[in-house]
């Protein structure tokens, strides 16, 4: 597959080129490194008042496939394209086809990252063009989600145990891509658009001391927000259970309203044996939690539905317990809820199976519960299923 995959794009790509470079194909093949995912996803929601006639069921398909090609121009550049096969739309999503509403349908090819990486000087990389955004309030790449991008420069420099990293964009997708998208952009100036046009510029500095690694960053996006993040986890290893811990700390100020908004998260991890389980807890204060641009983001938290973006007030519980029964085949419970603006709450369990067939092939069963309760309005309780295939190459 990944032999085909390479051949398919990159030799279109060079045979394209072969005239003006006058370059042999096995040449521009050569120096080409392919990787990604293929991932298929199907959803079934649908909620208890369905049979009366006031409910609603959701079907989908997803698919999204993920190519990044990085070739090496010389000792000190190497050029880095990335293609999503996937949602119509400037998100690097997985298209969505709904099996109630439509037939089947083909994807969209886009491209979101087109950069060249510069390692000439010592210990130091600096990557210039279109890029996925690598920061704890964007998620860069995802084999099944949204993805965040920009155009600028980042640069990554490690002195000793300390690496040091700075970046600038002068356009952004975050307006678009992303969980907390359509949050951002009622919360601020504007439409969609225009966030993303703002110019953004974050420093982070990431070190390790013993077993723990710890971070701290800063972000502002011109007129819009201003944000920091600060970081720790670490990981021990004892003769029969192995701990890990982390916690982060996160406050963001949306200029407009001027509010503060910010999240406490931590989260406790222990493996020992076939069992492996997970606790998580987070807080925010009573202005907000827009702490980050995606759910799935290190600043912020979430489950399967449950999550505690724009959540004001809210208290946060997350908890797994898991068995691994086979090499293969992993088993686990999984339980979230949140309370948040004096009266609401959200709830959700599920259990899910985890298979994997090979390094490069997996897949999860996913079935459980979700019910919203506003204190106003009846349970809304909604059964949910999902099957997801992911391959890596």
């Amino acid at each position: 597959m990944k032999k085909f995959v390479k051949m398919s794009l990159i030799a279109a790509i060079a045979v394209a080129g072969t005239t003006a470079s006058a370059q042999p194909l096995t040449e521009a093949i050569k120096n080409v490194d392919v990787s990604g995912t293929m991932v298929y996803r199907y959803n079934d929601y649908g909620d208890d008042k369905q049979q009366a006639g006031t409910g609603h069921s959701d079907t989908n398909n997803y698919y999204k496939i993920g190519v990044s090609l990085k070739s090496k121009v010389n000792d000190d550049v190497t050029a880095n394209t990335r293609f999503v096969m996937g949602k119509d739309g400037n998100t690097g999503d997985k298209a969505t086809l709904d099996t109630q509403a439509g037939g089947d349908a083909n994807v969209d090819v886009e491209l979101t990252n087109a950069n060249f990486a510069y390692t000439g000087i010592a210990n130091t990389t600096v990557i210039v063009g279109k890029q996925g955004l690598t920061t704890p309030w964007t998620v860069a790449v995802d084999a099944a989600g949204n993805e965040q991008t920009g155009t600028g420069i980042l640069a990554l420099t490690t002195v000793g145990p300390v690496t040091i990293a700075g970046a600038y964009f002068n356009q952004t997708n975050v307006g678009e891509s992303g969980n907390a998208a359509s949050t951002l952009t009622a919360l601020t100036y504007g439409n969609s658009a225009a966030i993303g046009s703002r110019d953004v510029y974050t420093i982070g500095v990431m070190g390790k001391v013993g077993p723990v690694a710890l971070d701290a960053w800063y972000i502002d996006m011109e007129d819009t927000f201003d944000s920091y993040t600060l970081g720790a986890n670490a990981s021990f290893d004892f003769d029969a259970v192995t701990l890990g811990g982390d916690i982060r700390y996160t406050s963001l100020d949306l200029e407009k309203h001027d509010l503060d908004n910010n999240l406490l998260k931590l989260t406790l991890t222990a493996k020992a044996g076939i069992f492996d389980a997970k606790v998580a807890y987070a807080t925010t204060d009573d202005e907000g939690g827009v702490v980050a641009l995606d759910a799935d983001a290190d600043t912020q938290i979430s489950a399967w539905t449950v999550d505690a973006n724009n959540k004001a007030d809210a208290d946060y519980w997350q908890v797994r317990l898991g068995f691994q029964v086979l090499p293969s085949l992993n088993i686990s419970a999984n339980y979230a809820d949140v309370d948040y603006a004096g009266n609401i709450e959200e709830e959700e369990y599920y259990a899910q199976f985890n298979y994997s067939m090979s390094k490069n092939l997996s897949a999860y069963l996913r079935y459980g519960q979700y019910t919203k309760d506003t204190g106003s309005t009846e349970n809304n309780d909604s059964t949910r299923g999902r099957i997801h295939v992911q391959y890596k190459f």
